[in-house]
């Protein structure tokens, strides 16, 4: 039964904490906030969430597995890179992208503004039609680290198939 499944799920999730003087990148773009997200990348906690819905979709590991952050080779990449790569990485071993899902959990900043670029570029580090995109945002109610604002979380939920063979 296994060999024969023609659809994959896989969920996604990163969080990043803030802090003062850096970039915030959501979805490879650069909004203006006076907090950024740190980490060895860009730290876009968008396209590490959708990285790990996909690689997780196709069973070939984990952000973490692909691009550790103990290369200095990713350091302060772009994560439209590292997911157009991991799209490559899932087409390599036989799938395709139906949609990805995402929802953004962040108390600051509002991101409605935002959401059409940042489905603009996925869709492109992807190469999928932009309506295969889903971004949401929401807040935490005030509630945990997120909700005091320290950090912003993403979970994603990505749908694969198995691509036809030409």
């Amino acid at each position: 039964m296994g060999k024969n499944r023609v659809y994959r799920v896989g969920l996604g999730y990163d969080v990043h904490p803030l802090e003062e003087g850096i970039p915030l990148i959501l979805g490879g773009v650069n909004i203006q906030h006076p907090l950024g997200l740190r980490g060895h990348s860009d730290a876009d906690v968008v396209c590490h969430s959708i990285t790990d819905a996909l690689l997780g979709a196709a069973n070939i590991g984990d952000i973490g597995e692909h691009f550790p952050d103990t290369d200095e080779r990713y350091k302060g990449i772009s994560s439209l890179k590292l997911l157009s790569e991991s799209v490559l990485l899932i087409k390599k071993n036989g799938w395709e992208v139906v949609n990805v899902d995402v929802s953004v959990v962040a108390e600051e900043p509002k991101l409605n503004p935002y959401k059409k670029e940042m489905r603009d570029n996925i869709s492109n580090a992807m190469n999928c039609d932009l309506n295969s995109i889903s971004i949401k945002a929401t807040t935490n109610e005030k509630l945990g680290t997120i909700g005091r604002g320290e950090g912003i979380a993403v979970f994603s939920v990505a749908l694969l198939k198995k691509a036809e063979k030409k």
